[in-house]
């Protein structure tokens, strides 16, 4: 029995024919908004995703500072009229002033959110 070969033209058409096709199928996917799974979003973009998630979509974001690390603090608000409440996030957490685990919450703006403003003010002063 012969052993059968592939011919080096027809294996350069068939690799040729897999990069075309990854190709189409990368274009597809960016044309969708896909990112790959490595990329990370960026800190504001987490936030409002997890504000969205937690309160609502119509969840805004008021101030955003950068703690330690990964690690992002700031007000957000359940609508656009609604009183602002501290947050802090994390990429795979969401904490809120107003959540049960008070003493941890102040704990982690201690450590990770020195620089975080008060609350703002609800009426303007002149």
């Amino acid at each position: 029995m012969s052993r059968r070969r592939l011919s080096t033209n027809r294996l350069i058409a068939g690799l040729g024919l897999i990069v075309l096709a990854l190709g189409g199928v990368s274009l597809w996917a960016v044309d969708r908004g896909l990112h790959p799974i490595w990329s990370e979003e960026t800190p504001a973009d987490r936030v409002l995703r997890q504000a969205r998630a937690r309160l609502g979509p119509a969840a805004e974001v008021r101030l955003i500072e950068p703690g330690r690390g990964r690690v992002v603090c700031g007000y957000v608000a359940a609508t656009w009229g609604a009183p602002a409440v501290v947050f802090i996030s994390r990429p795979y957490r969401f904490l809120l002033s107003e959540d049960p685990l008070n003493t941890e919450f102040r704990t982690m703006v201690a450590a990770d959110c020195p620089t975080l403003p008060g609350r703002p003010a609800s009426v303007a002063v002149p």
